[in-house]
C-alpha cells in the first residue's frame, strides 16, 4: 500500500505524469555496459561516435553516382578496414556500413574475444585477469581491457608465461614443461 501524498507533495508532483515519461538512450546504453562489462562511460560514448561515423561516411557516399570510381574505391576500401578489424562479419555489400552500431565495437573489446573464444567463463573475470596483467597478445602485454582486438590478433591472445593460470592449465592438459616455467 502507498500512502496518501501530504498537500506540499501534491503541489510538487502536479505537473508530473507518471504513466507517459520520454524514453531515451540511457537504458539501452546502460544494458550495453552491463552486457559487455565497460566500466567507463566515455568508452560507450566513444563507440558511439564511432559508429556514428562511419554511418554518415556510408550515408555521404550512397549519394554519390553508383558508378563513380570514387564511389566503388572508398566503399571497397572502407568495407575492407571494418572487416579487418571485426566490426562488420563480412565485407559484401555497402549495406553493412549503414548496420554499424556501439555494439559492434564493444563486441571486439578484448574481454568479450576471451569469452568468445573460450579462455574464461565471463567478461567480468577477462576484465580482471586483463586488468591484472594475465594477458598478452602476440609478445605484448595488454592490461587495459578497453583494447581493441582485430582479426588477426585473434589468433595470438595467449596467456602470459608467468600466469598461474597458465601454469594450472598446462597442469590440467598434462602438458607443463617445468624448465619452460621454472
Amino acid at each position: 500500500m502507498v500512502r496518501k501524498l501530504k498537500l506540499h507533495e501534491k503541489k510538487l508532483l502536479k505537473k508530473t505524469d507518471f504513466m507517459q515519461w520520454e524514453i531515451d538512450q540511457h537504458g539501452k546504453q546502460t544494458e550495453q555496459m552491463r552486457k559487455y562489462n565497460i566500466t567507463k562511460r566515455e568508452h560507450y560514448s566513444l563507440y558511439n561516435k564511432l559508429a556514428a561515423e562511419v554511418r554518415s561516411i556510408a550515408e555521404k557516399l550512397k549519394e554519390l553516382p553508383p558508378n563513380e570510381p570514387f564511389r566503388v574505391r572508398s566503399i571497397r576500401r572502407m568495407l575492407s578496414k571494418l572487416y579487418a578489424v571485426g566490426i562488420i562479419p563480412t565485407s559484401d555489400t555497402a549495406e553493412r556500413l549503414g548496420k554499424v552500431s556501439a555494439a559492434c565495437f564493444a563486441r571486439r573489446r578484448l574481454p568479450v574475444v576471451m569469452k568468445r573464444i573460450g579462455m574464461v567463463d565471463s567478461i567480468r573475470g577477462a576484465s580482471d585477469f586483463v586488468e591484472q596483467g594475465h594477458v598478452r597478445i602476440g609478445p605484448k602485454l595488454v592490461t587495459d581491457p578497453a583494447f581493441v582486438v582485430t582479426r588477426n590478433q585473434e589468433d595470438a591472445i595467449t596467456w602470459t608465461n608467468a600466469s598461474k593460470i597458465k601454469q594450472h592449465v598446462l597442469d590440467y592438459n598434462n602438458a607443463r614443461d617445468d624448465f619452460d616455467l621454472a
